[in-house]
């Protein structure tokens, strides 16, 4: 099947008012399967009205709406390929991915969009015209294009073209930056996608009369390939208005399912904890004692009778309350991106809110395993049973490899860098470290690339110790350091949210965060905590010294990758001066 089969079959099986949503000016505006034809078809018309030819590079850089998907469909009928990209982007990758890929059109949301590429045209001769999504004042609006293809409407020859399109065709590429490098170009195919679409068919426990809420961006794999799955199974897709409100659409939209990332999930954790922080005698005992008990969920029917029944009265006192900040409808959430907290996710399925974490890769389009609702399918701390027509084998090193039709066709013009990471036989080397746990879950232990050795040659995987770290309450965001060095250490950012409540509850004044870091009772609470986290550790492995950093690592400031993975490089580069502060004494 190739992609933009999927459109047609959605509106022969599942016709509807409501199969895309935006919100605008606080009014629900809703796409049926017919525009959504309509859009896409009208649009691959306009785009053969100006002269298209296979496999032309056409760029969409923008937020998450319903524009976005009759862009990608249209693109994808007229024979072109798509090429999504954050809208976060730096000019200078920009610039590279535009000219490495030869892009022709580009497609964006905004005016600061519009103008950002507007300003590099000049370096990148190969861009002919910029559409716009909102109006932009001296910009073209998408809707002129679509125009264009009502009054050039061809219909045999855009038959033609799609009977022509195999499912083996390039569909789209997408650039990764990873940790380092350069980016290069992901080129996936029609059946790459699609054959993981089918591959996860049975995730999400929702069909044609349910909605999901759609936030993370489509231009990374992860929420794309989702929303193709959501398609094929005729839910209803509702677009965030953003980060911000998402809180607010989740409880307007009440989804039955909807996709996110770790990190979001702490987030969401935190206030609700900050919530049951606030209040005082029986109610605030009863708070945490549910939250207790979550943490020693084991599964779905596990447990003593004499447990379960205490659950049962934390989900009627306390745990509803969290389903309804929800929006009460929720059946699961997938996460997906970085590594869950194992006690994160025991506790929100504790409270009947299932998180089904998976693992991927953009080479993988994404999913190579995830944990399911189904019965056998699931198990903390892991990433679930691979999926179906996919395999993994771990090398002699711990590499996970995987070998299936969601493999990548290769890097865009990078012939070495692909021969690198898909072997002769066939087989992706991930870059990953994991294991197979009781002969059918895989576990991700750590990057191959970020586990580091110290001067003793003792291999330390600091992702593990990173995300315990993460556990100790005033700790926001953490970097394990030690490379070559006698022993690890941390550089570490505090959750200057809960330093300014807990100085709020002390009656003090919360000046600065680089006052806050300078606070001997916050770098006591801190130590405490590694001290903890310590004991769970083997020696080598033990954190002998930290530092405080005074603000967050962002993907605006180049710190993070777009899944919020830490750019370790950039992060110790801009850090130099307190590392050697850390191994000054050491020699």
């Amino acid at each position: 099947m190739r992609l933009f089969d999927i459109l047609y079959q959605y509106h022969q099986k599942f016709p509807k008012a409501d199969c895309l949503a935006k919100k605008e000016n606080g009014k629900w505006i809703t796409y049926s399967t017919q525009d959504f034809v309509d859009y896409s078809e009208n649009l691959a018309y306009g785009l053969l009205a100006l002269g298209v030819q296979r496999e032309d590079k056409i760029a969409i850089i923008a937020n998450n709406r319903p524009e976005w998907n009759f862009a990608d469909m249209g693109i994808q009928m007229s024979g072109c390929v798509d090429v999504p990209i954050y809208p976060t982007i730096s000019e200078y990758d920009l610039k590279f991915i535009f000219n490495d890929a030869q892009v022709k059109f580009v497609f964006v949301s905004s005016a600061e969009l519009f103008l950002k590429i507007k300003n590099i045209t000049s370096d990148v001769p190969s861009i002919q015209e910029i559409y716009t999504f909102n109006n932009v004042p001296n910009a073209k609006h998408f809707t002129d294009l679509v125009e264009l293809g009502k009054k050039n409407r061809n219909e045999a020859k855009l038959q033609s073209i799609k009977d022509s399109i195999k499912e083996t065709d390039l569909a789209t590429i997408l650039y990764t930056s990873g940790t380092t490098g350069t980016p290069k170009g992901v080129m996936l195919s029609h059946k790459n996608l699609f054959s993981n679409v089918y591959g996860v068919r049975e995730l999400p426990p929702a069909g044609y009369q349910d909605r999901c809420l759609s936030f993370l961006p489509l231009n990374h794999i992860y929420e794309r390939m989702l929303n193709y799955t959501y398609m094929y199974l005729g839910i209803s897709i509702y677009y965030a208005e953003s980060l911000d409100t998402i809180a607010d659409n989740l409880r307007e939209i009440k989804p039955q399912v909807f996709s996110c990332v770790p990190r979001l999930l702490e987030k969401v954790y935190d206030k609700i904890i900050a919530k049951g922080a606030e209040l005082t005698g029986i109610k605030r005992k009863l708070f945490f004692w549910a939250v207790a008990l979550g943490e020693k969920f084991e599964g779905v029917g596990k447990g003593s009778w004499w447990y379960n029944f205490q659950l049962r009265i934390a989900n009627k006192l306390i745990f509803s309350k969290w389903r309804e900040a929800l929006g009460g409808n929720v059946r699961a959430a997938v996460s997906g991106g970085a590594a869950l907290n194992p006690r994160l996710a025991r506790i929100f399925w504790s409270a009947q809110i299932p998180i089904l974490e998976g693992y991927g890769l953009t080479e993988t389009s994404p999913v190579i395993a995830v944990n399911y609702l189904k019965s056998g399918c699931m198990k903390f701390g892991t990433v679930g049973p691979v999926i179906e027509n996919v395999q993994v084998k771990i090398a002699e090193d711990g590499e996970i490899l995987c070998k299936g039709p969601n493999v990548m066709l290769g890097y865009y013009q990078r012939l070495e860098a692909t021969a690198e990471v898909i072997d002769k036989d066939g087989w992706f080397h991930t870059g990953d470290i994991g294991i197979i746990e009781d002969g059918k879950f895989l576990k991700i232990t750590d990057r191959k690339k970020e586990i580091f050795k110290t001067s003793g040659g003792k291999y330390i995987a600091p992702q593990m110790i990173e995300n315990k770290l993460k556990e100790v309450s005033l700790i926001e965001q953490a970097m394990i350091i030690g490379e070559n060095q006698k022993f690890a250490s941390a550089l570490i950012v505090p959750s200057f949210v809960k330093i300014k409540e807990m100085y709020a509850k002390q009656g003090k004044t919360f000046n600065s965060n680089e006052e806050a870091i300078k606070n001997p009772e916050v770098i006591n609470i801190i130590k405490e905590g590694i001290d903890k986290v310590n004991k769970t550790l083997a020696q080598y492995e033990s954190l002998k010294k930290f530092e405080l950093l005074p603000r967050e690592w962002t993907v605006d400031k180049g710190e993070m990758t777009p899944k919020l993975s830490l750019k370790r490089k950039v992060i110790l580069e801009a850090n130099k001066n307190l590392v050697e502060k850390i191994y000054k004494d050491t020699l």
